[in-house]
């Protein structure tokens, strides 16, 4: 990164700011069944895979039957409120990261720009900042309410560079899982991945990290040196 000055960081935040405690096994057992109810067949999804592939083809199959758009995103809304009542749910008893706080402070400080993008909801996003008085902090901050496809389609993180006035090799993208490093690998952003989350060291890599961190204070000498002259 020779010759590039980083102007801002983009956060993920569950796993990354805070602990990642969804009990996302239920809350995907649950669409099934609501799915099922709908007249899809159990065998069209699988409880290791996120809603959000589900909602994937679910919408490919509503499509093949000749279902309109407006059909899917009525049946889209009913799916994510119920996985909202488990993001609320869980964002009552997270946690901060340790050493968070010390560096969303210490990046604020050198003037950068600061930014989220998290595929929870406008709600139990906004909860989470609120209890732990991170707000402020954020420049940007871009739910999946905010975009029509969450990562890792590209379109998620250029929305967020996009509110920062920030071009790609200006950023820093900073995240547990393959999906964050895949958003940044799409668009050519620097990948950082935290070993402290959902995803393994190999997993990380494998997906595109550029660098692995294992506490968020190491961001902060990870940017310093990016960024001496």
């Amino acid at each position: 990164m020779s010759n590039v000055k980083i102007n801002a960081v983009v956060f993920d935040l569950d796993g990354t700011i805070v602990d990642f405690n969804l009990d996302y096994k239920s809350a995907r057992a649950e669409v099934i069944e609501f799915l099922q109810s709908q007249n899809f067949p159990r065998s069209l999804f699988s409880l290791n895979e996120s809603v959000f592939e589900m909602l994937k083809k679910v919408e490919v199959s509503m499509r093949n039957s000749g279902k309109s758009e407006k059909e899917f995103l009525k049946l889209r809304a009913t799916i994510l409120a119920l996985l909202e009542k488990y993001e609320i749910e869980s964002a009552g008893s997270t946690s901060l990261m340790p050493g968070i706080l010390e560096t969303l402070k210490a990046l604020k400080k050198m003037k950068l720009r600061l930014a989220l993008f998290t595929v929870n909801s406008k709600k139990s996003t906004s909860y989470i900042l609120k209890t732990f008085r991170l707000r402020s902090f954020f420049d940007a901050v871009v739910t999946r309410d905010s975009v029509s496809t969450v990562k890792p389609n590209p379109i998620h993180l250029e929305t967020v560079l996009k509110a920062l006035k920030v071009k790609p090799e200006g950023a820093v993208v900073v995240g547990d899982s393959v999906l964050d490093m895949k958003s940044a690998q799409e668009l050519h952003v620097f990948a950082v991945g935290v070993t402290y989350g959902v995803s393994s060291p190999e997993e990380l890599t494998r997906a595109g990290s550029n660098c692995l961190i294992s506490s968020p204070t190491d961001l902060i000498t990870l940017i310093e040196q990016i960024n001496k002259p």
